[in-house]
């Protein structure tokens, strides 16, 4: 230890300050926050759900303003205090208080702090609340230069309080498919790097390897990032594999319950720590909590009213209980930016199994997951009735915000037998979802399991045939469609319905776009646009001319194909609808494109591709990187058609399929490879292409855009422009090299607050949290730049 460590460590022993003994990970923003909210307020309150580290964030927060108080930094831990009449002795007794008169003790500690510059953490007041809060403004009133940070699971509640919601540690984003970090990236994350951490003081060499990176990543995504768990569950690598841990952690509260047994009980295990949550709570958020527990991934205050109420809890209290729960830190808000005008709720995973258990003992289980599924179900078919129109967006979104509730809610539909009509038929309602928001395999495995299940000739079977045959042409396999099409098409017949013949026309035009048959696609689909008129079926007659628009386009018929094009377009325009529509702008450019006009082709392209952006579909947005890539090469712009074709590659292995469902556009694909190759040539085209193939999504969206894009593909370029200032850069560059701000501003002669700023800058503008992760980014940058100036 340095002479700096062991000074400041003897300062905060001297203090009661606890050492630290093992690392203290991350939080680098949390740190900063909690600073910078005490240079303004006289009381600070971190509040969190048990286990997120609130008091070591505030035993880390002592540490680094420990200079800045004159009279110390005093901590006032009251965990073990049952009692309220003794908390002020309490606080006393850990400032070393000495007096043995006869006067009130409050008196005593205000006159004794009267003068001192001085911050006092009051730790765990969740179980003594009101008298934390009267303490708390009594002292702040009484001593001008002191300060009070407070930690609990609920906030005070007192004048001038400023509070911070302790986050669980950061983790990386569900694999998306589409990108996923790599290993260096994945073990900067705060909760990996504290499972490593902890991890390597039981089995000393510990590394994430490719082996078990996911096994790792499943176990603090399993435990919500919360240190306590992930510090309880690393005890258990002395008699466990990663793999065999991750196995066990179903019945985590019976695995993880060996902490510090220096620890007060509640401490020591997950469970004992939620009860504490648990017996703060009221009776009636205690069931409000049970019952949330159905909820596979958050909830709403209309699911919570809707599911919640009743036996014990009125409609009108949901409300004030809700805001309970968050007040004591079991619910989490947890707001979707996609959805900024209704707040949502979730409960950490652990909490939420907690829950569940409880429900059990109720007895209510079982008539909770009903309800639960009969809310989910109606959301399912509202969606299918209302997606047609201006409301269509916020729909969509709504669908994919809910999506782990709508696949509890079918679980639950088809694993009892009465059940499984209920299910067949939300499946079928949930189509667009399943296509919009690329969950293609599970939408295809809910209706094949509801179709083999449900036998019976009626219309829910027969709208559930066409809806698979649809996402079966998507994924191309042709086979499976004809024969779901073949009998949808007799039971359209046999019940003598329209709207089934309608769409059993339009799907089976699909079919034979994929074999190429485009004479007998384009008499199919003029059948289901002619079929859907007369039911009055938008969404039918919307789908089926942007398909006979393909088709006609593909036979060369340019009249015939931009007037389906432009007549979707007026029917989506009548009824406020966007996704169709966008769909009908690309049909449109591909065919003003076939025609020579690039620069009308390229704008309808990217006002589809905005739209589709915007409803984060990527099937339409690869669609349109194709079209624009075809575009690029036709005005010679080799290079951008080359990196379009690489960040397809990505886009289209994330999907499962090159144009997926629009298979006879692959000729004008081959094409555009075939003309950059040649004029480009070999190694050129191909380093083109391993860049485009680099850039995350959202990069190539934006690239193909031309919003912020990296050179336009026609000159030399010397390079992916930075998202940092030159001097941002220097600076990174240095950071990855392990200097610290104060050897950074001395190589740059410059001050060392203002390499400080720099570097803070440079953290924000990646989003990353740490140093290393800086470090990590820049060898990533160097060797793409290398890479790039190697080959071309």
């Amino acid at each position: 230890m340095n002479v700096v460590a062991s000074t400041t460590s003897k300062r905060l022993q001297a203090q009661g300050l606890p050492a630290e003994v093992t690392s203290f990970v991350g939080r680098r923003h949390e740190v900063a926050e909690v600073k910078r909210l005490l240079s303004g307020a006289r009381v600070v309150t971190l509040t969190g759900t048990g286990g997120v580290g609130k008091t070591r964030l505030a035993l880390r927060v002592a540490a680094d303003v420990l200079r800045a108080f004159r009279d110390g930094v005093w901590l006032v831990d009251l965990a073990a205090l049952e009692c309220p009449e003794l908390l002020v002795q309490a606080v006393s007794e850990a400032l070393r208080i000495r007096d043995h008169s006869t006067r009130p003790p409050m008196q005593v500690l205000i006159e004794h702090l009267r003068d001192k510059q001085t911050l006092v953490i009051l730790d765990n007041c969740e179980h003594l609340l009101h008298d934390c809060a009267v303490l708390a403004e009594t002292l702040v009133r009484a001593a001008p230069e002191v300060r009070i940070l407070a930690t609990s699971r609920q906030v005070l509640g007192i004048a001038g309080e400023q509070t911070l919601a302790v986050p669980t540690l950061p983790l990386p984003l569900p694999d998306s498919g589409v990108s996923r970090p790599s290993l260096e990236s994945l073990a900067q994350y705060d909760a990996i790097q504290l499972f490593v951490e902890r991890a390597g003081a039981v089995l000393p060499g510990f590394a994430v390897t490719e082996s078990n990176r996911d096994a790792v990543e499943r176990i603090c995504r399993r435990l919500d990032g919360i240190p306590l768990g992930i510090e309880l569950a690393t005890v258990r690598l002395r008699a466990l594999s990663v793999e065999q841990l991750l196995a066990r952690l179903d019945d985590r509260f019976q695995l993880l319950t060996s902490g510090s047994r220096a620890a007060l009980p509640r401490q020591q295990t997950l469970r004992a720590l939620i009860d504490w949550s648990y017996a703060l709570c009221t009776e009636q958020e205690r069931l409000l909590w049970a019952r949330a527990s159905v909820f596979a991934d958050g909830l709403d205050l209309a699911a919570a009213e809707e599911v919640c109420s009743g036996d014990g809890i009125l409609r009108e209290e949901v409300v004030d209980l809700v805001i309970g729960l968050v007040d004591k830190s079991v619910l989490i808000r947890d707001d979707h930016p996609s959805s900024p005008s209704a707040a949502r709720y979730r409960l950490l995973e652990t909490v939420r199994q907690y829950g569940r258990e409880r429900l059990a003992t109720t007895g209510q289980a079982a008539a909770l997951q009903r309800r639960h599924r009969d809310y989910y179900r109606k959301l399912a078919a509202e969606a299918r009735a209302r997606h047609f129109g201006p409301s269509q967006v916020a729909w969509f979104t709504t669908l994919k915000i809910e999506h782990a509730n709508l696949h509890a809610a079918l679980e639950h539909c088809f694993s009892r037998p009465e059940g499984v009509a209920t299910g067949l038929g939300m499946a079928a309602d949930l189509l667009y979802h399943w296509i919009t928001n690329c969950y293609l395999h599970e939408g295809r495995r809910w209706l094949d399991r509801g179709l083999t299940a449900h036998t019976a000739p009626d219309e829910t079977r027969a709208r559930a045939l066409w809806t698979d045959s649809w996402l079966a042409v998507i994924q191309t396999d042709v086979t499976s469609a004809t024969a779901m099409l073949e009998e949808a098409r007799a039971l359209g017949e046999r019940l003598g319905q329209e709207p089934v013949r309608a769409y059993v026309a339009l799907y089976s035009g699909m079919v034979a776009m994929c074999r190429r048959d485009a004479g007998s696609a384009v008499a199919l689909y003029e059948e289901a646009v002619t079929r859907h008129r007369s039911t009055g079926d938008p969404v039918g007659q919307a789908l089926a001319l942007i398909r006979l628009s393909l088709a006609r386009s593909f036979l060369g018929d340019s009249p015939g194909a931009v007037s389906a094009a432009e007549e979707c377009l007026a029917v989506c325009d009548a009824h406020g609808e966007g996704w169709h529509r966008a769909y009908a702008m690309m049909a449109l450019g591909i065919e003003i494109w076939r025609q020579g006009d690039t620069p009308r082709a390229a704008a309808l392209e990217k006002e589809s591709l905005r739209f589709n952006c915007s409803l984060n579909d990527p099937l339409g947005a690869g669609i349109n990187l194709e079209v624009l890539a075809w575009i690029a090469a036709a005005e010679k712009q080799y290079r951008k058609a080359a990196r379009l074709l690489g960040a397809l590659e990505t886009i289209w292995q994330a999907i499962g399929a090159p144009l997926s469902g629009f298979g006879h556009l692959a000729g004008y694909h081959d094409e555009c490879v075939s003309r950059a190759r040649r004029a480009l040539g070999e190694p050129a085209f191909n380093a083109a292409v391993r860049r485009g193939a680099r850039l995350p999504y959202e990069e190539a969206l934006a690239y193909a855009l031309e919003e912020g894009a990296p050179g336009d593909g026609s000159q030399a370029e010397e390079g992916r422009q930075a998202p940092l200032t030159r001097r941002e850069m220097e600076i990174a560059q240095l950071v990855a090299q392990g200097m610290s701000n104060k050897e950074i501003a001395a190589a740059l002669v410059i001050a060392q607050r203002t390499a400080e700023g720099h570097v803070e800058h440079i953290l924000s503008k990646l989003g990353f949290t740490s140093r290393a992760q800086v470090a990590v980014w820049i060898g990533e940058w160097n060797r793409s730049v290398d890479g790039e100036h190697g080959s071309g």
